[in-house]
């Protein structure tokens, strides 16, 4: 029920930043959920194998190369998804930066009061 509850949050997000970036765009809330769900996967299956790979820059940047392995990924769903557009890889940093931002302060709502 969580895994669905952060899909539909993500993909609120989705559309906010449609709404706000000018330069990024969704057709639907339908498409928005699509690129949640591919969003995921991409960080799942495709981040740790880019990450590995760029290791050595990553290191010598001090980790802000990962802002552009992430736009990457972004844009790869931009690749995938029809329906969902991003105009460049700075957008997409932007993006990127935005989603996480949106993601923290909504999946913060979902916490639980744990009583010790």
């Amino acid at each position: 029920m969580k895994l669905i509850l952060r899909i539909l949050l993500t993909a609120l997000a989705v559309v906010i930043l449609s709404y706000v970036l000018p330069s990024v765009s969704t057709d639907s809330f339908l498409t928005a959920v699509i690129v949640a769900v591919v969003l995921g996967l991409l960080n799942f299956l495709v981040k740790p194998l880019i990450v590995i790979l760029t290791l050595p820059v990553t290191i010598l940047t001090f980790g802000i190369f990962l802002l552009f392995i992430n736009a990457i990924i972004i844009l790869l769903a931009d690749y995938f998804i029809e329906g969902f557009s991003v105009g460049n890889i700075w957008w997409a940093i932007l993006f990127s930066l935005l989603l996480s931002l949106l993601q923290s302060l909504l999946f913060s709502m979902l916490k639980e009061d744990k009583k010790a």
